[in-house]
């Protein structure tokens, strides 16, 4: 088995990708986003964090979030985000005899994407890949289209314009 090792450092800002298990067709994230944003709230209410940004998709999400100055547990946070969310769904995905063994639910993938965010180069690059998502993955043609993400409420903080996009749709063939 591959050594996986994870950067811990508290306080740190680290960026995510989270995905289901059957990725393919499934559009569980986004029809059951309200179970998702209520998994997350009640985790960061136990285990705090700041959201710099966050997309979610049908099948995986991203994010940019800061820990606490002196908590680099953000392993725990997933965890508990994950179990949350798949508590408050019914029992109904097929589940392999080792997950049943597990008492696992056939949900989430076990692991993630970590990368800890090394500069304000890397934290802007990281956050324009979050809210570019739903246009790379031809789900909108313009990101105010996409109602699961950051992105509305930094255009309101003046962060990013309403068409901050504007330029990317042709060059990933998604032209109006």
């Amino acid at each position: 088995m591959p050594d996986y090792r994870r950067a811990w450092h508290p306080g740190g800002t680290y960026f995510f990708t989270v995905n289901l298990l059957q990725r393919q067709g499934n559009d569980l994230l986004t029809r059951h986003v309200d179970l998702l944003r209520g998994a997350v709230a009640t985790v960061r209410a136990r285990h705090p964090f700041v959201i710099h940004g966050w997309v979610v998709l049908p099948e995986h999400l991203h994010c940019v979030i800061e820990l606490p100055p002196d908590d680099s547990d953000f392993a725990t946070r997933w965890r508990l985000i994950k179990v949350a969310f798949s508590k408050a769904l019914p029992k109904t995905e097929r589940r392999s005899s080792v997950r049943m063994a597990r008492n696992e639910r056939g949900i989430w993938q076990r692991r993630y994407w970590e990368h800890l965010i090394r500069d304000e180069a890397d934290f802007r690059a990281h956050m324009d890949y979050v809210h570019i998502n739903p246009i790379k993955h031809g789900l909108v043609k313009r990101l105010t289209d996409w109602p699961y993400s950051t992105f509305h409420r930094l255009v309101e903080q003046g962060v990013y314009p309403a068409d901050w996009a504007g330029g990317f749709e042709g060059a990933l063939g998604y032209e109006d």
